[in-house]
């Protein structure tokens, strides 16, 4: 079998487990007694397909979460998932259920609302992606009916006229709206069914199918009934629904299968753009007893393609005629082809927009209780979108905007989140001779960007007067902030929990932009004697998107001067970032080794608990004041000689001690209570102090350790030197432990050194 053989097997088997052949009517009974989902109604179904992804853990605005995987959109590697706003999805679904389980809100619109980039859009396609997969899977299955009324001598087919006999399959259509298949009994049957099946639901949330059969359905149905009245039979039922003329058919949700969409750009009268609109040129072949024939409907309209799962007007503002029209559509659940001819509908309604709709609504407020659109305002449901303001997320969706990357980041920890935070990222730029070459955007380049978009969408009042915007940032992404050996969590400080945060800021469509102009400068602009390819550097993004501001007409001025105020915290903080990068390569093979500091904090456990310590040889020693005293001059840097009589410590050392060590020690052991707790098990980095002397080294370290380093020599420095020696290996540690370039090491170490040296003496 050669290669594309095998290719087109495989494709064969994708579809065959996609795909079930048509079955009965009774054959599709027997299947929902034993897998009820596959007849859910519309929100319940929607609601199935989100809960059956899962969820996990986030942390937003400083608060843990639990969010849906659903909205990571996870059948497509992520491409189109919903970034952040977890808050609102979650409210979302809430009310899904509560619809859903007939509770309440059953005659809402629910309404996604929000500023421009916000990811509305990629909610859309979220759930149509998530939808069209779930349908695949055995418990996501989606049916509808179709029929035959050519079959056993009826002579007329429902093919606009044609007459074609016998049991050719071209003569099966399918109900043009999808149709629950329970829909073809008879109420009072279907009521004893869908009773029954609920009874044996391990579920909250009931199986609820009150529509009546499609018009075109109920033609079909219609004409097979009168055909075997007139016959004589009394099993009329069973004629209609016997597999000649009856069959239930599996379907894959898609646009315009189970799922409508109504788009800025589509037009028509409100008629059509709802339900469809009538083919007047086959009014004249088509008897319908003197009415109009439903086989002569298109069935196009957002709700007509929509039916049986989900209706989305995009861009509602575009639309806003139609909103009044479909104020009744959740509750009453029907809408008309004509005055003759009603439709029931069973669709869950959803409407997006930005804000320019809810300024339409609200264009007659002042008028109160005669206000024309009370009704429509009372019948929305507003879930509101918002800017990102979690650091991590930005800088994942700038990546997204630059690159195309899709895999949704998760993470055990937050380093690894951070990991991928300060990361630099490669693009491949065509150049004007058609060559193309790669541009780096240096190590916490895409951070800055981020940093800064999220800065000017936090809301600055109120703020703590012990904290600034990026702290801000910094706590809503972590959840914490650490200050040297203290963390504090968002619940230390009064943040004010009506503040505007996420409102307003620069979009990240803004910062793409920007971005994209820097990448294809063709220079570099810090030091052209360097040969290396453009390296884009934290500073460089920082300063393109503030002096980008001026000429952006999505900004107004007092935004732009609000904006441009905040640049120089994100400069700050980008800083001291790669300063610490610099900081950490240079010292990288002179960190403390972490039996060094077990062994304290087993000294310092042992000096508090008057409790022995047990040696490799199983003997017990006494703590040794020495050991303690070394290791909190010379590796924590926190005393000096003076703070000690002897080898004995000050009562500033003993107070260290027990709150920076033996707290957390307590602490440690409160968390895991139900573990046995022994010194040797704890870990040692969830003691802060303890952390940082793990995880990090300052200039004093540097200082210490390496005694003729010069950073004024940093740029050329003299062969054979100790600074020369040391620039060497600060590169080789950057390009191998950070992920820095060789030519971004040598421009992020020298613009770090070029600031120490003003104050290294």
């Amino acid at each position: 079998m050669s290669r594309g053989d095998d290719f087109v097997t495989a494709g064969d088997r994708a579809l065959e487990e996609t795909y079930e052949g048509p079955m009965s009517l009774a054959e599709y009974v027997d299947r929902v007694f034993e897998q009820p989902s596959i007849a859910s109604h519309a929100s319940k179904y929607l609601l199935q397909a989100i809960e059956a992804a899962g969820t996990r853990t986030v942390i937003e605005e400083g608060e843990e979460k639990e969010r849906y995987r659903f909205f990571d959109d996870p059948h497509n590697d992520g491409e189109h998932a919903v970034l952040g706003n977890t808050e609102v999805l979650n409210s979302f679904v809430d009310d899904l259920r509560s619809i859903a389980s007939g509770r309440g809100k059953h005659e809402k619109i629910l309404w996604f609302d929000g500023p421009t980039a916000t990811g509305k859009s990629e909610l859309k396609r979220c759930l149509i992606n998530g939808l069209r997969e779930y349908s695949k899977t055995p418990e996501g299955r989606r049916y509808t009916v179709e029929w035959n009324i050519a079959a056993g001598g009826g002579g007329r087919g429902l093919s606009y006229g044609d007459d074609l006999g016998g049991d050719d399959e071209t003569n099966w259509y399918e109900s043009p709206v999808q149709s629950n298949p329970l829909t073809v009994f008879p109420p009072e049957v279907r009521a004893d069914l869908v009773a029954q099946v609920n009874e044996s639901l391990d579920s909250d949330v009931p199986i609820n199918v009150t529509q009546r059969l499609d018009p075109f359905s109920r033609e079909a149905y219609d004409y097979l009934e009168e055909m075997y009245r007139r016959k004589g039979r009394k099993d009329l039922f069973s004629a209609i629904a016997d597999s000649r003329h009856l069959r239930v058919k599996n379907y894959v949700v898609d646009v315009g299968k189970g799922v409508g969409v109504l788009h800025s750009e589509d037009d028509g009268t409100p008629k059509e753009r709802l339900v469809g609109s009538w083919m007047h040129g086959m009014l004249q072949k088509l008897d319908s007893r003197g009415r109009k024939n439903p086989q002569a409907f298109s069935y196009d309209g957002v709700l007509s393609q929509g039916n049986g799962l989900l209706t989305i007007v995009e861009d509602a503002a575009q639309h806003a005629d139609l909103l009044q029209k479909l104020l009744n559509v959740p509750d009453e659940g029907t809408v008309k082809l004509d005055k003759g001819i009603g439709m029931d509908i069973d669709t869950q309604l959803l409407i997006i927009s930005n804000p320019d709709l809810e300024a339409q609504l609200n264009q007659h407020a002042e008028r109160q209780g005669m206000d024309p659109l009370k009704a429509l305002k009372r019948r929305l449901d507003k879930h509101e979108f918002a800017y990102l303001t979690n650091l991590s997320l930005e800088t994942e969706l700038i990546r997204r905007e630059l690159t195309g990357e899709h895999t949704v980041w998760t993470a055990e920890s937050y380093d690894e989140l951070a990991e991928k935070i300060r990361q630099p990222v490669l693009v491949s730029v065509k150049q004007a001779s058609g060559e193309l070459v790669d541009r780096e955007f240096a190590p916490h380049a895409i951070e800055a960007a981020a940093l800064y978009s999220v800065v000017t969408r936090l809301d600055d009042e109120n703020l703590p007067t012990d904290l600034d915007l990026v702290d801000k940032a910094l706590i809503f992404d972590r959840g914490y902030l650490q200050e040297g050996d203290t963390r504090q969590y968002k619940e230390d400080f009064d943040f004010d929990g009506e503040a505007a945060d996420g409102t307003h800021g620069i979009p990240v469509t803004y910062t793409r932009d920007i971005l994209a102009d820097l990448l294809h400068e063709e220079t570099d602009r810090h030091h052209p004697d360097l040969t290396v390819e453009r390296i884009i550097m934290p500073r460089d993004v920082l300063n393109a998107m503030a002096d980008g501001l001026v000429d952006a007409p999505v900004f107004s001025t007092g935004e732009r001067t609000e904006f441009e105020g905040r640049v120089a915290e994100v400069k700050n903080h980008i800083f001291g970032e790669q300063e610490q990068d610099v900081i950490d390569a240079m010292m990288h093979d002179r960190k403390v080794d972490e039996a060094t500091v077990a062994e304290y904090v087993e000294q310092v456990y042992a000096w508090e608990t008057d409790e022995p310590i047990i040696n490799e040889r199983g003997e017990r020693e006494e703590p040794d004041p020495l050991k303690m005293k070394i290791f909190e001059v010379e590796h924590l840097g926190r005393f000096e000689e003076s703070d000690y009589s002897g080898d004995q410590p000050s009562p500033e050392v003993q107070s260290f001690r027990r709150e920076k060590i033996i707290t957390a020690l307590n602490r440690h052991a409160w968390e895991h209570r139900d573990e046995d707790f022994t010194i040797e098990n704890v870990d040692l980095t969830a003691i802060p102090v303890i952390k940082t002397v793990l995880e990090s080294n300052d200039w004093d370290d540097v200082r210490r350790v390496y005694d003729d380093f010069d950073p004024r020599q940093w740029d050329d420095p003299p062969s054979g030197t100790e600074t020369a020696s040391l620039k060497r290996k600060t590169i080789d540690a950057m390009v191998d432990l950070l992920g820095y370039s060789e030519a971004s090491a040598e421009l992020t170490s020298r613009h770090v050194m070029g600031q120490v040296a003003y104050r290294w003496d």
